[in-house]
């Protein structure tokens, strides 16, 4: 098999979205892509976001949020931006990275009760399931 395609996943806070989207591929599509993710603006990664993933079998507790300039300087065979914000800010990645925006409603802003919360997690999960099994786009 070919090496793997490097695709770096951004959103803002790299705490739900972009974390969900990176163990949804490692999972779904680890044999086909190297994954990772990062922020803009780094916070932590949601407990919603680890439960909602929990549910379909995938752990991501182990992740954590990291700030995209950790990447700096690194090729990518695309860069995936999960919100309208990261897509604005995104970085220039050296080579021949193809810039994939795909915008996601940010679960981290939810109101509600917990489980009202949780019910945004896994739609949004859900979402981006949906989109990253078609990944990369024709």
């Amino acid at each position: 098999m070919p090496d793997k395609r490097r695709i770096l996943i951004l959103c803002t806070g790299n705490s739900a979205r972009s974390q969900m989207a990176e163990g949804l591929l490692r999972h779904d599509a680890g044999y086909r892509f190297e994954v990772f993710s990062a922020g803009t603006r780094p916070s932590q990664v949601r407990p919603e976001a680890i439960a909602a993933m929990r549910e379909v079998g995938i752990d991501i507790s182990g992740q954590r949020s990291k700030s995209v300039d950790e990447f700096a300087g690194q090729p990518f065979d695309y860069v995936l931006t999960v919100c309208d914000t990261a897509k604005e800010s995104c970085p220039i990645f050296p080579g021949k990275a193809a810039t994939i925006h795909q915008s996601f409603e940010d679960p981290a802003a939810a109101q509600g009760s917990e489980e009202e919360r949780l019910a945004v997690f896994r739609r949004v999960r859900n979402e981006m399931r949906q989109y990253l099994r078609g990944f990369p786009p024709a």
